[in-house]
């Protein structure tokens, strides 16, 4: 059976667990909503199948699109497939709430006393190559995925370099991949 056939009915997973599932993501991810990739994928499509590998990839589409980050979009989008309105609201207030209590304790109780310490300092380094593997993760996931076709691979190509080279604004890179896709893609798509 495929990843895709073994998806949950939508009603059976609860409120809470939706609400659980995503407050630990947002707990114990560090470097935003790229970081958090890895972690929602495997909590929603390996361990607890929520949804099907290759939903999740569409669903990550539609979450880069819209305004925000695409953990809190993500999280939002699996959440209302699985439990409608009140699931997304759920999945968004997991993610959120580590970040917004973390940030409210560091800045109450830590980051006065703390500014300055060499072994924060030496932590924050620390952190910043970790975030960047999870974000190159997360590349790697979403192009053994999507990487199927040379096509598929020289459009990404050709997108890249356009954006490095002409510092082309992302909402440009967006649609000119949808157009692309529309015009190279159209009969993979029926």
């Amino acid at each position: 059976m495929s990843r895709e056939q073994q998806a949950v009915p939508p009603k059976a997973v609860s409120l809470l667990t939706i609400f659980l599932v995503f407050l630990k993501v947002g707990a114990f991810t560090f470097g935003g909503g790229y970081a958090m990739l890895p972690i929602i994928q495997r909590e929603v499509v390996t361990r607890r199948q929520w949804i099907g590998e290759k939903h999740f990839f569409d669903l990550l589409i539609v979450a880069q699109s819209l305004p925000g980050t695409i953990a809190l979009n993500s999280a939002i989008q699996v959440g209302m497939r699985l439990r409608g309105i009140p699931g997304g609201i759920l999945a968004a207030l997991g993610v959120v709430i580590p970040s917004v209590g973390i940030i409210l304790a560091l800045v109450i109780f830590f980051l006065p006393a703390f500014q300055g310490n060499v072994f924060v300092k030496a932590v924050f380094y620390g952190l910043r190559p970790a975030v960047v593997a999870l974000i190159a993760m997360a590349v790697i996931n979403l192009g053994r995925n999507i990487f199927d076709h040379w096509s598929s691979i020289a459009l990404a190509a050709v997108l890249l370099a356009v954006t490095l080279l002409l510092k082309v604004h992302p909402i440009i890179v967006l649609l000119t991949g949808g157009l692309a896709g529309l015009m190279i893609f159209k009969e993979k798509a029926n």
